[in-house]
């Protein structure tokens, strides 16, 4: 009976690795290969090597048949069991062997007993898994940044698990959610592939909704000139769900960049908008003039003048009053895109008069009214007068000079208490 049994095991593992075959689509050559080295283990195993046995595996039917090479030596002359066979022993198969010539003798894997068996089942097992773990890892590795389309399948507090269409299984974490997104089991959610994570040989494919790929490939979608390489996008700076600034280039004088991708009455990214949980959508004309393209950066504030430091990739830009706010924009989102999208640090400041400018105190004067440590902050930040203070945007120097905004509109009061 246990024999029998064992029969059974074996071939229902080959029946088992012949389903995975046709759910997987891996090829005939890795099959028999990998079957072929899973028994080659557990014979090295049991003989010490495996290298005198032929291994003869037929998927396609789910059978399988294993052949011992031994010589034939004189009786009482055996060195090594494994690959010789006394005379007496050859002629129980054949009557007429002679001494030197070679045996091939069928093996019945069953009879090497339960243990055998569930060694080659875990061998199988294991394979079986580094070859699923390879096939998701080689179909993801070169599909970084591009879109993808999965089923919400599990969602916990980090991350949500995804499935593609072939059941395999996509992390979207916590970090790389919109902050507007909901998630119910069951939807479908779009997202681009980040990156692919191959540790230990367990590849885990991560999506993102908030990298500028993921908008990338959006406008690629509904804007046909991209496509076409007529319009190429140059840069791109988000602020995920709550609004993002794109720099374009046309390649055709005829054809107008920024409006090929808004589209009539905003008609191509309408649809990005809202995938984006109503993210506002800012594109601008790319140009390697760099005062220029931090000029239409700041849009639609608009700008007076800009001094440019390029070593240390810094600008000043100087605007009328009512600018200023237009240029900061709300909860200073604006100017943070302005300066993701350029890479310099942009400071704000509202242009003065030559009457103010005569009539301007240095900080240190307000010694007596204002602590020290904070004047020392504030002319850390390059503002040495009180002019310069208040022509600052509030926000610069809460985040700048990290000061408190209970200090910072403490030393705004006391300033203008001077010039009023």
């Amino acid at each position: 009976m246990a024999v029998k049994k064992n029969e059974g095991e074996t071939m229902s593992m080959i029946s088992t690795f012949k389903e995975f075959k046709e759910t997987k689509n891996i090829d005939r050559t890795t099959l028999v290969s990998v079957l072929e080295e899973s028994f080659r283990n557990v014979l090295a195993k049991i003989f010490g090597s495996d290298e005198n046995f032929d291994v003869i595996v037929n998927p396609d039917k789910g059978d399988f048949e294993i052949y011992r090479n031994r010589v034939v030596v004189a009786d009482g002359e055996i060195e090594d069991e494994n690959k010789q066979i006394s005379l007496t022993e050859a002629r129980k198969i054949e009557p007429d062997y002679e001494v030197g010539e070679d045996v091939s003798e069928k093996v019945d894997f069953s009879k090497f007993g339960r243990r055998a068996v569930l060694n080659l089942r875990q061998t199988l097992a294991s394979k079986i898994l580094e070859l699923e773990h390879d096939s998701l890892y080689n179909k993801y590795k070169d599909r970084v940044g591009q879109i993808i389309s999965g089923e919400v399948y599990q969602i916990w507090k980090r991350e949500v698990l995804i499935v593609d269409d072939e059941n395999n299984e996509l992390i979207l974490p916590k970090s790389e959610q919109i902050p507007a997104d909901q998630y119910r089991k069951g939807e479908t959610v779009r997202a681009v592939i980040a990156r692919v994570d191959n540790e230990n040989n367990n590849p885990k494919i991560i999506l993102s909704r908030t990298s500028p790929m993921f908008l990338e490939r959006l406008l690629e979608a509904e804007v046909p000139e991209i496509n076409d390489g007529l319009i190429a996008i140059r840069k791109i700076a988000r602020m995920p769900g709550e609004r993002a600034k794109i720099a374009v280039e046309s390649f055709d004088e005829r054809i107008d960049p920024v409006g090929a991708c808004v589209g009539v009455k905003g008609s191509r990214v309408h649809g990005i908008v809202r995938e984006l949980c109503n993210e506002n959508i800012d594109v601008i004309n790319y140009t390697s003039n760099i005062k220029l393209f931090i000029q239409r950066a700041l849009s639609p504030a608009k700008v007076s003048s800009i001094n440019i430091n390029e070593e240390e990739k810094k600008a000043e830009v100087y605007l009328q009053p009512e600018e200023v706010s237009l240029a900061i924009g709300r909860g200073g989102l604006n100017i943070k895109l302005a300066s993701m999208l350029t890479e310099f640090t942009i400071d704000v400041f509202r242009e003065i008069d030559e009457n103010e400018a005569e009539d301007d105190i240095y900080l240190d004067e307000f010694s007596d009214e204002i602590d020290q440590w904070v004047i020392d902050a504030i002319k850390g930040i390059g503002l040495d007068t009180a002019r310069q203070v208040l022509n600052a945007p509030r926000e610069m120097l809460v985040e700048k000079a990290d000061l408190e905004e209970e200090t910072v509109d403490n030393v705004i009061n006391i300033l203008k208490a001077e010039f009023e």
